[in-house]
């Protein structure tokens, strides 16, 4: 691991870990995907998705025979005046073979603009970095289009 605690290219913030269903929990803890075997996907750990949409899209690239990497880059955004971490953003995908990150939404609009103001500071910071936000229009579409079960 890097300099950075959000280096790590499995860190995902507020992830919880896994219970069974009889112990007592602190906080809610996101409810475990089934999870399929994956032949496009190219990271070497399975991914643990945060939400129904994140599933739904990784299908739709598996179905399509899209390489992809699921959350494999933390982008540092703001540090303190020590070098620690303040702000950090950790793209949902990666499409190598486009050299494309995605972020998925399934937020409000009226709720994404922290994510927009994110990717503003990427889009200044490394302009080198092709980044697409999905909002959740976007993704509403998809599921219309390819007949998907999305919980809202």
């Amino acid at each position: 691991m890097g300099p950075f605690p959000f280096a790590d290219p499995g860190h995902r913030g507020s992830r919880q870990p896994e219970v069974a269903a009889s112990e007592p929990v602190g906080s809610l803890a996101a409810v475990p995907l089934e999870i399929p075997d994956f032949q496009a996907y190219c990271g070497s750990d399975p991914p643990q998705f945060q939400n129904e949409a994140e599933l739904e899209c990784a299908k739709i690239l598996d179905y399509y025979a899209v390489p992809w990497e699921y959350e494999p880059r933390t982008f540092v955004l703001e540090t303190d005046e020590d070098g620690r971490v303040t702000e950090a953003f950790t793209p949902d995908f990666y499409l190598p073979e486009q050299d494309l990150f995605l972020e998925v939404t399934v937020m409000k609009q009226s709720l994404v603009t922290r994510k927009n103001r994110k990717l503003r500071k990427i889009r200044e910071q490394y302009p080198h970095v092709n980044v697409k936000l999905f909002y959740k229009r976007d993704i509403e579409r998809l599921a219309q289009r390819y007949r998907l079960d999305l919980a809202s």
